[in-house]
């Protein structure tokens, strides 16, 4: 790692760490029962929206209850946004006349949204209008992120209850995590954006004279469109000029503030936040890798605070802090190495301010390789998606750090709710590892964890793995999984594994060289992020249920410490080797092979 690097990490860290605590104890006001200081005028409006909808904010809600409201109302959300995409010809706010989106891309970017993945198959401005864009994808990123928060206010209340039936109310939770807590942030964050040089408009997209014109050849085309072959099967090309160029316009920075708060991470833009217009400047990169991390992070003092103990909040910050820095620093060193086949060719990338040398392959010159790097470690970590580099030209071993964050279960800081939930779930085991070790019923936070938990635990930890593993190994047997694939061997293999990976977990990032919009990605990616988001979610909720349940017990002589070293050190140990041993055979084909084939001449 470069001294700019360790700078650079250092300082993200220092400033999430002073947002992140103010931010977690306010969360966990807005997690109880009583109303926000301060206040008054939301707590007014969100009675009014309890009144309008008739939602039953009264009712205490069991697990089952709780479980399926949730599942209720995304899918009645999954429902509009499809039908959304499918009428957008017909519909206004578009001035551009985009036409109704496939069915297989409306049905993949449709659960792609609802599960907090935002995978995109599609080019935003050349395939979604403004309507689209903003009633189907900005709301269901705002009601994906709050689904997230309700459910670790759900688990984190199973916790702290004293022997009782309920885990809250999903509609409360809803509503609150939307109104007090993401809404505010993205009006924040939307002006500091606008001011940074992101655009917010409803303009038409702008033709723009080119001060160059640009030559280049394309296949000539007979009058049904078929391409004109020569002699030797061919394609006949024929000599373009572009003069002009199409500028995208939108409401860009709306938009972009809650993609990144809610750990969203689709892309207003296809070049997502390597486009000038969705992150013009480096202070606006800096500011989207916070917005990433900053409810993650915070949920974790919110997690201290409801439960009465601190301590145990810092203590699960530190186990994703440490494996955090370790893998940053991983993708770091790997794209500040030169690529030994460039080396061989007698290519010298020149150094500058914004890099050292390294491999600049799919990077911004704006943010250089640390900041590049920082921001991919800090996307798949969070659960979030969006990019400001392309991962597919990383280095094998810089790419598989990406991967490696994804495949730890997204509880690396994590998405928003999820991350937490997911860690929580390692815990449940590592406590339970403990106990067998040292032949004690297992306890945590004064809830002894037993056959049922463990049972659900584990569904919720295995569930992902499963999708991954057996969607890789179905796409690279069938054919119309393999014809989708641009780069041959060890690489396509990673762009298959990457994309299952980041569907599954709810990530959403991509390996750029795998061509996954077709009815076979889009129907095979959807069913692993379906099944990823809500396969998870049931046990976690049922294990809400179980502890909310049981008495709290007082610790004691015997019980283990869970805020301490040895906790946080058996916890990392937990994350890491379940996520290593799922995935080993799996890198071994892809990204490990790869970079061994760098030194084979």
């Amino acid at each position: 790692m470069t001294t700019q690097s360790i700078l650079l990490l250092v300082a993200f860290l220092a400033v999430l760490l002073a947002a992140g605590y103010p931010l977690g104890l306010y969360m966990a006001k807005v997690a109880g029962d009583a109303p926000v200081r301060g206040l008054g005028w939301l707590q007014k409006l969100e009675n009014l929206l309890y009144r309008w909808s008739g939602l039953p904010d009264d009712k205490a809600m069991g697990w089952k209850s709780y479980a399926i409201a949730l599942i209720v109302f995304n899918t009645v959300g999954a429902v509009f946004v499809y039908g959304l995409q499918r009428l957008q010809g017909i519909l206004p706010l578009n001035p551009q006349g985009l036409g109704a989106v496939s069915p297989d891309s409306s049905f993949n970017t449709t659960v792609s949204f609802v599960a907090n993945t935002n995978w995109q198959g599609y080019g935003g401005e050349q395939t979604m209008s403004y309507l689209t864009q903003m009633l189907g994808m900005a709301c269901q990123n705002f009601f994906s992120a709050a689904t997230g928060i309700a459910v670790i206010f759900a688990l984190v209340r199973g916790f702290a209850s004293r022997s009782g039936k309920s885990i809250g109310n999903f509609w409360v939770d809803l509503v609150r995590s939307t109104l007090y807590i993401l809404l505010p942030l993205s009006l924040a964050l939307s002006v500091v954006f606008m001011g940074e040089g992101m655009i917010q408009n409803f303009s038409a997209y702008k033709e723009v004279t080119l001060l160059d014109h640009v030559a280049y050849e394309t296949p000539k085309v007979t009058a049904d469109g078929q391409p004109v072959l020569d002699a030797a099967g061919k394609p006949v090309m024929e000599a373009q000029v572009a003069a002009t160029q199409t500028i995208a316009m939108g409401p860009v920075a709306s938009q972009e503030s809650i993609k990144l708060l809610g750990t969203n991470g689709g892309g207003f833009f296809n070049a997502n936040s390597s486009h000038p217009y969705e992150n013009p400047t480096v202070l606006s990169n800096f500011l989207q890798m916070l917005a990433i991390f900053i409810i993650p992070a915070g949920l974790c003092f919110t997690f201290g605070s409801m439960v009465g103990d601190m301590r145990q909040g810092w203590a699960v910050l530190a186990a994703m802090t440490l494996i955090f820095v370790v893998m940053t620093a991983g993708v770091m060193s790997a794209e500040q190495q030169a690529n030994p086949s460039l080396q061989a060719l007698g290519v010298d990338q020149q150094a500058s301010s914004l890099q050292s040398g390294g491999n600049m392959e799919g990077k911004e010159t704006r943010f250089g390789i640390s900041s590049s790097t920082l921001f991919a470690a800090v996307t798949t970590a969070a659960s979030c998606g969006a990019v400001n580099s392309m991962h597919d030209s990383y280095m094998p071993l810089g790419g598989m750090v990406p991967l490696l964050l994804m495949q730890f279960g997204e509880v690396i800081f994590g998405g928003v709710g999820t991350g937490l939930y997911g860690m929580l779930m390692f815990a449940i085991l590592a406590v339970f590892i403990a106990g067998l070790m040292i032949g004690r019923t297992p306890e945590y936070l004064g809830k002894k964890i037993q056959a049922y938990e463990m049972k659900m635990v584990s569904l919720a930890i295995l569930i992902t793995p499963a999708l991954v593993l057996t969607g890789t190994a179905i796409a690279v047997m069938v054919e119309p999984g393999k014809i989708g694939v641009a780069n041959p061997g060890a690489h396509g293999f990673s762009e298959i594994l990457y994309a299952f990976t980041s569907a599954a977990n709810n990530n959403g990032s991509a390996f750029a060289g795998l061509s996954a919009n077709t009815p076979f990605y889009n129907v095979m990616l959807a069913i692993a992020m379906w099944f990823g988001r809500f396969g998870v979610i049931v046990p976690v909720l049922a294990v809400a249920g179980s502890l909310a349940a049981k008495q709290r017990l007082s610790a004691n002589a015997g019980t283990m410490p869970t805020h301490g070293p040895m906790f946080i050190g058996l916890l990392i140990g937990v994350v890491v080797l379940v996520g290593v041993l799922n995935y080993v055979p799996a890198l071994a084909l892809g990204p490990i092979v790869e970079h061994l084939q760098l030194f084979i001449k």
